[in-house]
């Protein structure tokens, strides 16, 4: 599926805002931005359907404090960001990119790269059906 320079710029938009999302806290919104057949990919987990990334969205988001994307791209039904998460404490800043895909203008796919091994103790609280 090809899609316009227009699309692009609204699923890098649609992107941002589900981040946008996450530091409100806004998890409708969040939700809004995903497909309902959306699959997560991450060093630490996998998952599909939205209910279990939102869950481990709230549960991140506990840990979180801020994130600053750096870069993003577009290119046909696919964006890539390059940005930093904000951890209080002893994680600090987490260098990390994520692949998206979009259909229906929705995120159908959420593919993550970073170092996981600053969260490896923490894999059951954000992860973990808890």
């Amino acid at each position: 599926m090809k899609t316009t320079p227009q699309d692009q710029s609204k699923n890098l938009t649609l992107a941002e805002t589900y981040y946008a999302c996450l530091l409100k806290e806004d998890f409708e919104g969040m939700e809004k931005c995903l497909h309902p057949e959306v699959k997560f990919i991450g060093p630490l987990a996998e998952m599909s359907g939205p209910e279990g990334i939102i869950d481990g969205a709230k549960k991140l988001k506990q840990l979180l404090g801020d994130i600053t994307i750096r870069s993003k791209f577009s290119d046909e039904n696919q964006i890539m960001l390059a940005y930093d998460f904000m951890f209080p404490g002893s994680i600090g800043i987490l260098r990390a990119a994520v692949l998206m895909d979009f259909k229906d203008h929705l995120i159908s796919r959420i593919e993550l790269f970073y170092d996981a091994r600053p969260f490896e103790k923490k894999k059951e609280q954000i992860f973990s059906g808890k």
